[in-house]
């Protein structure tokens, strides 16, 4: 008989059930889509029962096609979106649909916030800006505008933690979900009853916490029918998805370092303290592994812009790719591969969405600046690319301030293209490692936080078991030295456009 660990990754468009063997070799997976439902321009919320139909489904065709029997799983564990708020009552039961990560309804909770206490001293005690993007300004909305639903509450949970009880009967959350709830006491590891006190909430809704290997429970014989697990099959907490993932790319030790290229993007880094920057551009997340923090930087666009390139700008090579079987990024990164670094003197700002870190601000706008008349088309194509790194670079220098950092793992599918990966080399100034599974790491992190839980490893250096180099790229320097120039203009023309933003928002 085998032994195989199962990790479950509750994302915003799906659950993605995964099996690993205890050697650390990726077995299989299936992932389950669910929607979320968008209403109100900026709200969003998801059903707490798709989540669980999905574990359900996806487990039980898992089990099937990988051919192994249930009671080889020594343990199931978990990643998750974070940032939301599902109200159940005593039994379990949800009250409504949860508010996730994305919903932005609760402007004025956290407003009321402010009234307590400054931006500044809020980020000292959680390591985040108080935004309406956290969970506990979400419960405050509930509490405004649905009372007797707020009152059934026994507990507010995010999506991992419902499922976890759905599994076990138990109420817990762990501390990098906790951190998301924003009333999180980052240094100490506990509810800060002085945000619980500003916020106006019962802070016994808020569930027990736990450290993120904390095993739960067993599977529970209800569960187990609806699942095709074992019943009595360990339960461990797992964490977020932006955390499980610190540890899949083998962020486990101090300056170990990733950077997840996606839709957005971000920067994150292993510490044994919070980096709290002066400007509050970086945010600090309590770490899955127990004493450690994982500081991150954000941004809103990054794979989103290089996607907004190829539908609007580059259907010519969208054509020319269907037409030819291949990848319209094949025919963009030819050209982007012919522009050298500095794209000719084009900057491209890459606020499509406005921006989080570095840049905090909403009104922010995606510009190109410098175009001539002898630019080409690769030219403007390589300034995406090179803008999105620049703004990345950003995040990775605050970063530096406090933790050396001489190579980052890469994932996600802007870790794709070797084109993009040279100019982040360029642009960082750093080795670029390249793992063989790119989309697996917060999946991997669950299965490694699960086995060490479960006490299948030792430590979490157990992740080498698992993560495999593909290929490793190294900066060359007179293209560092052509970026090092580029970065300074590129800053120079954020500021310079700054107050101009908000007016291009009016017209």
């Amino acid at each position: 008989m085998g032994q195989y660990i199962l990790a479950h990754d509750l994302g915003t468009s799906g659950n993605k059930a995964t099996l690993f063997s205890t050697s650390g070799k990726l077995i299989g997976s299936q992932t389950e889509p669910y929607d979320v439902h968008y209403f109100n321009n900026t709200w969003a919320e998801q059903d707490a029962d798709d989540w669980w139909n999905a574990v359900c489904a996806s487990t039980k065709k898992l089990i099937r096609t990988s051919g192994i029997h249930p009671e080889e799983i020594r343990v199931i564990s978990f990643s998750g979106q974070m940032m939301g708020c599902l109200c159940v009552d005593r039994q379990g039961n949800p009250l409504r649909k949860s508010i996730i990560w994305a919903d932005q309804r609760s402007v004025r909770q956290s407003a009321q916030i402010e009234e307590h206490i400054s931006q500044k001293d809020f980020y000292h005690i959680v390591g985040h800006r108080n935004t309406s993007s956290y969970g506990v300004q979400k419960l405050m909305w509930v509490r405004d505008n649905e009372p007797e639903l707020y009152e059934q509450t026994y507990k507010v949970l995010n999506a991992k933690d419902y499922i976890v009880f759905r599994l076990t009967n138990q109420f817990y959350t762990e501390y990098s979900d906790a951190n998301s709830m924003g009333c999180f006491d980052l240094c100490n590891l506990k509810w800060s009853e002085e945000l619980i006190s500003y916020a106006g909430i019962d802070g016994d809704k808020l569930p027990e916490l736990k450290p993120s290997t904390y095993v739960a429970g067993g599977v529970t014989k209800e569960a187990a029918l609806a699942t095709g697990l074992t019943p009595g099959t360990p339960v461990v907490l797992g964490g977020g998805d932006g955390v499980t993932a610190n540890v899949g790319t083998g962020s486990v030790r101090p300056g170990k370092t990733y950077s997840c290229m996606g839709t957005s993007a971000w920067i994150t880094t292993t510490t044994e303290k919070p980096i709290f920057d002066e400007e509050m551009r970086t945010v600090t997340w309590a770490h899955v592994i127990p004493g450690l923090y994982a500081p991150n930087g954000t941004m809103q666009t990054a794979g989103g812009a290089y996607s907004w390139l190829k539908n609007t700008v580059c259907k010519m090579e969208a054509y020319d790719a269907k037409l030819h079987g291949k990848s319209p990024y094949d025919y963009m990164n030819e050209q982007i591969a012919r522009s050298p670094a500095g794209a000719n003197g084009i900057i491209f700002l890459p606020y499509l969405l406005g921006e989080r870190a570095p840049r905090w601000d909403i009104n922010a706008k995606g510009a190109f600046l410098g175009l001539k008349s002898e630019n080409t088309r690769g030219d403007l194509l390589r300034s995406v690319l090179e803008g999105v790194t620049m703004n990345l670079d950003i995040i990775l220098n605050i970063l530096r301030t406090q933790v050396d950092i001489d190579e980052i793992t890469v994932i996600g599918g802007g870790a794709k293209g070797d084109v993009w990966r040279q100019i982040m080399a360029d642009v960082y100034n750093t080795r670029i490692l390249v793992p063989t599974l790119l989309e697996e790491g917060g999946s991997m992190g669950a299965a490694v936080t699960g086995g060490v839980g479960a006490g299948i490893y030792k430590d979490f250096d157990a992740v080498e078991k698992f993560l495999e180099i593909n290929s490793i790229q190294e900066p060359e320097p007179k293209a560092v030295e052509t970026y090092a120039r580029v970065k300074e203009v590129f800053d120079e023309c954020y500021f310079a456009l700054k107050d101009v933003f908000p007016k291009l928002g009016t017209l």
